[in-house]
């Protein structure tokens, strides 16, 4: 079997287009990832809660409030899971 050889155009635009990707990639990996800074969080976030009860939830969702698979082995009602995750009261 014999080798097939590119012509002088193809090799030129193929390591054109490697040299790019190569490029493309070091950028994406070097360091200048920058790092994450921790947001500060308004002392309103933290206590309005986002939903005041499952039914507010609901009304505003239109979606059911769902327990996760982890408050249900821990057999939380509906209430404590719906407190747990969103800090309201019902």
């Amino acid at each position: 079997m014999s080798k097939k050889t590119h012509s002088p155009f193809t090799e030129d635009f193929m390591g054109a287009l490697t040299s790019m990707i190569d490029g493309l990639f070091t950028n994406a990996l070097s360091d200048k990832e920058e790092t994450m800074q921790p947001q500060e969080v308004c002392e309103t976030e933290i206590l309005t809660p986002v939903y005041e009860s499952i039914e507010d939830y609901t009304e505003q969702t239109g979606k059911r409030f769902r327990m996760t698979k982890d408050q249900k082995t821990r057999n939380l009602t509906r209430e404590e899971a719906f407190a747990e995750t969103f800090g309201g009261q019902n």
